[in-house]
């Protein structure tokens, strides 16, 4: 069983473009521990490739608008794990990384439906 990973750390760096992520590194480094170096390696280099400069761009299978909750907003697929995350203007918060068989127990814990409710 692997365990959802949250944090309010903030992560800066002046010399990127793009948002600024809070609780990225912290997130995928507490995620790391117990994750074989590939997995983790290919979640890091995903929250940096597509959370960074395209946070908000919907795909077929990589980036989901959730739907019928305000918060998490988004979640983004990378093989077997989930990461949950909100944007805004200017940051990228990220919510929790679990494993997929987890997600769905994730969100029915964690998430925050809207007022008017509907389908994920």
């Amino acid at each position: 069983m692997h365990r959802a990973v949250r944090s309010t750390a903030t992560v800066r760096n002046a010399n990127r473009i793009g948002r600024r992520m809070a609780g990225g590194r912290a997130n995928v480094n507490g995620f790391l521990l117990g994750r074989n170096n590939g997995e983790g390696q290919e979640v890091k280099d995903a929250i940096e490739v597509h959370l960074r400069h395209a946070a908000t761009k919907v795909s077929k299978s990589r980036i989901k608008r959730l739907r019928g909750l305000s918060q998490p907003q988004y979640r983004l697929r990378v093989a077997d794990v989930r990461v949950f995350y909100d944007v805004t203007e200017t940051e990228v918060e990220i919510l929790a990384i679990v494993h997929k068989d987890e997600a769905q127990a994730w969100l029915d814990e964690e998430g925050t439906p809207t007022e008017s409710g509907g389908a994920r």
